[in-house]
């Protein structure tokens, strides 16, 4: 497990670019935090760390954003929605799990049961208007990479 105390959005974006870094294809990331804490923000920082070029948008319409590079694609669902694995399995969700693919899950916490044991959660936790305490825990290559 590893934390980060991000002082701005701007550091938010920094520190997932190095996340972003060292995902690698069948990643699924499992965010936790509020309306707010700044997922999207971290997922715009994750899709420059993997070398996507795209504007990265929050999902919440869309159920799921995908952009795609040179290398993987990033998958980045938003489960505000979804409530079980009925609702899940309508998504198509599985099927974008891939070799070739990373999934970035808004509101993880709905469908919590329904995903694999080896998912990377990223949690973000609201200290005042800007600053956010990021903990990233579920895979030893995160807390080996800032040692």
């Amino acid at each position: 497990m590893i934390s980060y105390t991000a002082a701005s959005p701007e550091e938010t974006i920094s520190f997932a670019e190095q996340v972003g870094r060292l995902l690698r294809g069948g990643d699924i990331i499992a965010y936790r935090g509020g309306l707010g804490a700044g997922k999207t923000t971290f997922t715009r920082g994750i899709a420059l760390g993997m070398g996507l070029p795209d504007e990265v948008s929050s999902p919440t319409f869309a159920l799921v954003n995908e952009y795609r590079g040179k290398g993987l694609t990033l998958y980045h669902f938003d489960m505000y929605r979804i409530m079980n694995a009925e609702a899940l399995e309508t998504t198509g969700f599985y099927d974008y799990i891939s070799e070739d693919a990373v999934i970035a899950c808004e509101w993880s916490e709905n469908i919590a049961d329904c995903l694999p044991g080896n998912v990377i959660t990223i949690t973000l936790d609201t200290v005042s208007e800007d600053v956010r305490k990021i903990t990233v825990e579920g895979d030893e290559r995160f807390d080996d990479a800032w040692n």
